[in-house]
């Protein structure tokens, strides 16, 4: 009987390798983005009240100006963002500070690797303007770049 054990192959005794299946759906990715925009000077999102979101009255799908594609395969995900930017704001410096905040935090919070976060600047907020109805982040963010 002892020799019966010594004849079973190691294999058919070992259990498989596990496989670990992490999802992430692109709502999440856009809060995301959206809580590191909340932190930037001088920027907002071109469509899409972002007040009326964090107080519940619209649902994150309709977050527009924000979106990403992900890579399974290699666990990346590209970002596209489309900003409004104050008027005096230093365009080349506000892309970089968007760049490295979204990516560090994406990053950070997903473990995913970042390959791209493409940023538009779509529209230019004057002083004039209305800063809810420009969907700029916040009025005080925005009297402060003046």
């Amino acid at each position: 009987m002892g020799n019966s054990l010594k004849r079973i192959d190691a294999k058919e005794v070992e259990l498989p390798e596990t496989l670990y299946v992490r999802d992430i759906e692109n709502k999440v990715f856009q809060s995301i983005v959206v809580q590191c925009l909340l932190n930037i000077e001088g920027v907002g999102l071109v469509e899409g009240n972002l007040l009326d979101y964090f107080l519940g009255r619209e649902p994150a799908e309709r977050i527009s100006g924000i979106s990403v594609e992900q890579d399974p395969k290699t666990h990346s995900i590209q970002v596209k963002i489309e900003v409004s930017v104050a008027y005096g704001i230093v365009i080349p410096e506000k892309a970089q500070e968007i760049h490295q905040k979204v990516a560090e935090q994406l990053s950070h919070l997903t473990g995913l690797h970042v390959s791209l976060v493409h940023v538009i600047f779509k529209s230019l907020i004057t002083k004039g303007e209305n800063v809810e109805e420009s969907t700029s982040l916040a009025p005080s963010e925005y009297s402060d770049a003046f």
